[in-house]
């Protein structure tokens, strides 16, 4: 064995942080280990091709942590394991190992780490801070979203081509990203290995079947990466080069720079400590800037969490069920609403009952601040699977589709599965557009799955979890409906930043300047709801009065009327201060119904499975003088 160094015991306070990095006088080294064996460094490096053991000084450890200088070393192009008597094992606190693979190949034998080195140039940039009512959040697996050929992008599943859809992110109204998880995770699972959303994010250390089986088999995959790895660091299987860390950071700068902010979903098992879950968060904002969290786990340590000042701006989404209602951070802390989920996608299939849980999203749960609310999302079925399969259909999964869960509350519209009748493709359309109305004209945070802007599908798999393929990842090539589609939803968001009473702080207060409340909802007679069980049909009114900056304008109205059911309803239309008239905006379906005046009163006729917007215009002065002779005449 050649050494260059000397092995000295570092002073208590250098005890921290672990790891392995290289200071002024030497390599630091700094471990969690056990006292019953030999611990210590596995060095490789120019002088020690095959690998050198050095270990911990007895004397110095503090606790379970061992900690030690290797004086005068001086290597950078150094690798290292630790050891702990005949075992080895990779650093759990190591910011970056080496690249020794390609995505979904069985990696060889361990990935050695690499001694923590920040020389990254951030220059002007700052994090994004987005309130929590003015987040349109975007959630993308970095791999899927850009590896299928009809990307268009020069580096597929990568970082890079993540930066490269940034124009369309921007195009379509994005300001926040939820990225799947991206920290180092193994990929290939040991064969026979079924996992599913429930068993990754609830993971109780069950022991999970043996590795067995034909050799032969191309490996399962976890697509998902929803088990616990190598938190420090970026994965490099989703680099185009061989510097991920540089190259994540070069992805949150440029979604910086475009008004973007950025969040990562990270799962944590029971047996990882606060301590641990504190370290990893804040290394990421420090490190990577990043803007966010979704932390999925179990019994998670939220109130330590929220109340890490580090984090103070930082958003932290996780479970409806982990919530504590009693931390009021809307800004900071918030929940994955499924409630919502499953409400939502009920009343747009015209289930009984739920006409008054619409109500209540879209104007009462502003009391339950830090709701995130989605239609469809990564662990259940697409958007345009929600409205073409009455089941899941995971056969391709392998587990003889008894995985992935059987509540779906999705409706074909008729037909299971594809279907070239015209009526049967502009009925899912409507119900599409009709559930993406849903979400942005709710209170809470809207979160959107990448390709359901555009109808992607995953061909009725609720529980993709091991497709690395066209199942799971993102088809550019849109058709016809994905196009239109796509415009609806764009037009959406729009609509949602410009009227923010959709969305406000207290949307039941009265615009004193008109007489109006900020929101009403009506029936067939304005001013009166039906909300029997039986109803499925509703209108809303908002009315935002002129912020200060626009004290010469007037009031804004803006009406939407909502029939899901199956037959045609009327609703009517609340009257307008003197001087206004109601003029048609958009609608779901194929013709944007008429304003018919009936007596002194306004109504509309909208057909099955329909909503339509309605704004409110000036009437012209010549239309207003016509109709004031005409008054007079009567």
């Amino acid at each position: 064995m050649q050494k260059s160094f000397k092995i000295e015991c570092v002073d208590r306070t250098r005890m921290y942080p672990l790891g392995v990095s290289f200071e002024e006088d030497g390599l630091r080294v700094s471990a969690v280990c056990g006292n019953d064996c030999e611990a210590g460094i596995v060095l490789y490096d120019r002088g020690h091709r095959e690998g050198v053991r050095v270990p911990f000084p007895e004397d110095c450890r503090v606790g379970a942590v061992r900690a030690m200088l290797l004086s005068g070393y001086h290597d950078k192009s150094c690798r290292y394991l630790f050891y702990s008597g005949e075992e080895v094992w990779q650093d759990p606190c190591c910011k970056a190992v080496e690249s020794i693979g390609r995505y979904g190949m069985p990696n060889p034998g361990l990935a050695r780490c690499l001694p923590e080195r920040s020389s990254y140039d951030w220059g002007e940039d700052k994090n994004v801070r987005i309130p929590s009512q003015d987040r349109i959040i975007y959630a993308l697996h970095v791999r899927g979203f850009t590896k299928h050929n009809s990307s268009g992008v020069k580096h597929k599943g990568t970082y890079a081509g993540v930066v490269e859809k940034i124009p369309y992110l921007k195009e379509l109204g994005i300001n926040m990203t939820l990225l799947m998880p991206a920290y180092e995770f193994e990929e290939v699972m040991p064969e026979n290995t079924a996992r599913t959303m429930e068993q990754a994010a609830l993971d109780y250390k069950k022991e999970l079947p043996a590795p067995g089986g034909d050799n032969k088999k191309p490996p399962r995959i976890n697509y998902w990466g929803y088990q616990k790895g190598l938190y420090y660091v970026p994965k490099g299987t989703y680099a185009a080069g061989k510097d991920a860390a540089g190259e994540f950071k070069d992805m949150v700068r440029a979604f910086h720079a475009a008004g973007i902010g950025v969040s990562m979903q990270f799962y944590f098992p029971p047996e990882l400590g606060a301590v641990d879950i504190l370290d990893i968060l804040r290394y990421w904002v420090l490190e990577y800037h990043i803007d966010g969290f979704h932390l999925l786990g179990v019994s998670l340590p939220v109130a330590l969490i929220a109340d890490e000042p580090l984090l103070a701006d930082t958003l932290l989404l996780i479970g409806e069920g982990e919530y504590k209602r009693e931390i009021n951070k809307p800004d900071q802390l918030a929940y994955l609403s499924d409630s919502f989920l499953y409400d939502m996608r009920r009343f747009l299939k015209g289930d009984d009952n739920l006409l008054n849980r619409f109500v209540y999203y879209v104007r009462e749960s502003v009391q339950e601040k830090g709701a995130v609310n989605s239609i469809a999302r990564w662990d259940g079925m697409r958007l345009f699977d929600l409205v073409s399969y009455d089941r899941k259909h995971n056969e391709q999964n392998g587990e003889d589709n008894q995985d992935g869960t059987n509540y779906n509350c999705s409706w074909n519209c008729g037909v299971e599965g594809k279907s070239r009748k015209k009526s049967i493709q502009g009925l899912r359309l409507r119900q599409m557009k009709n559930a993406l109305t849903f979400l942005f004209i709710s209170q809470g945070t809207p979160l959107l799955y990448s390709g359901d802007e555009f109808a992607n599908t995953q061909g009725g798999n609720n529980n993709p979890y091991c497709q690395d393929n066209d199942t799971t990842w993102i088809k550019w090539n849109r058709t016809e409906l994905g196009t239109e589609l796509f415009a609806y939803t764009k037009h959406l968001i729009n609509l949602r930043k410009r009227y923010r009473i959709q969305y406000a702080a207290s949307p039941c207060e009265t615009d004193t300047s008109s007489g109006y409340p900020g929101i009403s909802f009506h029936g067939r007679e304005a001013w009166r709801p039906d909300t029997d069980p039986a109803s499925r049909s509703l209108g809303i009114l908002y009315c935002s009065a002129p912020g200060d900056e626009e004290k010469e304008e007037k009031a804004r109205f803006f009406y939407i009327g909502i029939n899901m059911h199956w037959e045609v309803n009327y609703l009517g239309l609340p009257s307008l201060p003197k001087g206004k008239r109601w003029i048609d905006h958009i609608v779901t379906g194929e013709e944007l119904p008429e304003v018919e005046e009936k007596g002194a009163s306004q109504e509309i006729c909208l057909p099955a499975r329909t909503i339509a917007f309605y704004c409110a215009e000036d009437v012209p002065e010549e239309l207003e003088k016509a109709a004031r002779r005409k008054q007079r005449r009567k």
